[in-house]
């Protein structure tokens, strides 16, 4: 597979997961689209940095560290998604303790 597979995949997945969370009303299926999205971006900026950064012969530390750059941003997305997963999942929780509803309608009268 060319860069550009890689490209056409990221964005079909992307979109996929935004159109999924503008359109549904189940949060835990939001919060699914939102990670969907994340995997997106990661697949993207793995393949960018497989495909954009030259490979060397050499033992310069440098081109080893330009070469990860996109492993290591994948690692930091994947970090911020957890993070946003154990929100999510609290906000679920209480939305189902109060409300006994998973439904994004249901937020609107948390704020009251």
């Amino acid at each position: 597979m060319d860069l550009q597979q890689f490209l056409i995949i990221g964005a079909i997945l992307f979109f996929i997961g935004l159109f999924g969370s503008f359109t549904k009303k189940n949060t835990i299926v939001v919060l699914m689209c939102i990670e969907l999205m994340f995997n997106a971006v990661n697949l993207t900026a793995v393949a960018m940095s497989r495909y954009l950064v030259p490979y060397s012969t050499g033992n310069d530390s440098s081109i080893v560290d330009s070469i990860l750059t996109g492993q290591i941003f994948s690692i930091f997305i994947i970090t911020i998604a957890a993070a946003e997963i154990a929100i999510g999942l609290a906000i679920v929780i209480v939305l189902v303790r109060n409300y006994k509803s998973v439904f994004i309608s249901d937020v609107k009268e948390l704020k009251h």
